[in-house]
């Protein structure tokens, strides 16, 4: 393949998912390790991506459409399961917690093993995972209209149960971080977690390298407002407005 062709290629697989790894071009193009890097390198003194850790992303990315709930659960999966151990470290006994909508949150719910804490969520899978880990455990499923893409409950009647429930911790997820903005697909989708994480005294973050320096169509809510980012990567300050010290970093 020329040079050419294969750097348009490297700009479609950017173009389609926003981010790219080494290692996925590797193997999709057949190229060397070397080849690889010293294209994404042409590429961005072109101005045309941002090389990070592994990869490249491509600036001010919007999504045309999200990806559905199970197409999330396969990208960046391994990135997503060092965030959740990163988190449950946080959870304690006697707490009530808020689980918003999200793969990395699904993780995140296998994880819980304590007996006395008190679940609210208002996304359907994560609910199922906390049933089947431990049916003692007091669980809260909040209805509502479920959006298909996400299997998550919103709108008023979602809405009106959230306004008078009262959390230690809500642990929510997100298809974009950029500066203070954190960013989702759907206004109502968006209104809904702003309202759990303003019940909630202690808001985490839980978001994977691919949705930093990003952006979608909505932002529900501002990093200063966050309680801290739980991510795997040390890039996180670079493309938000977040303090190090509020990030934790997920190995």
């Amino acid at each position: 393949m020329l040079k050419d062709e294969r750097q348009r290629a490297i700009m479609g697989l950017l173009e389609e998912n926003g981010t790219v790894k080494v290692s996925d071009m590797i193997k999709q193009l057949s190229i060397s390790d070397m080849t690889a890097r010293r294209d994404l390198d042409e590429l961005e003194g072109q101005g045309l991506l941002e090389r990070v850790h592994g990869g490249a992303r491509l600036k001010n990315f919007i999504r045309s459409h999200e990806l559905t709930h199970r197409e999330k659960q396969i990208v960046n999966i391994d990135e997503k399961q060092m965030i959740a151990r990163k988190a449950v470290e946080l959870i304690h006994e006697n707490e009530t917690i808020f689980l918003g909508p999200g793969t990395t949150i699904e993780l995140l719910a296998e994880l819980i093993t304590l007996q006395s804490v008190r679940i609210v969520t208002n996304c359907w899978p994560v609910f199922q995972q906390i049933s089947e880990e431990n049916s003692l455990r007091k669980v809260y499923l909040l209805g509502g209209e479920m959006r298909s893409t996400t299997q998550a409950f919103y709108g008023e009647i979602t809405n009106k149960n959230l306004m008078d429930m009262h959390f230690h911790k809500a642990f929510f997820s997100c298809n974009a971080l950029n500066e203070q903005d954190i960013m989702t697909s759907t206004f109502e989708e968006g209104q809904t977690q702003a309202i759990a994480l303003n019940n909630s005294v202690e808001k985490y973050l839980l978001a994977d390298h691919s949705k930093i320096g990003q952006n979608d169509f909505y932002s529900y809510y501002h990093l200063k407002d966050v309680t801290a980012v739980i991510t795997n990567k040390d890039d996180c300050e670079t493309y938000t407005k977040i303090e190090k010290e509020e990030v934790l970093l997920a190995e």
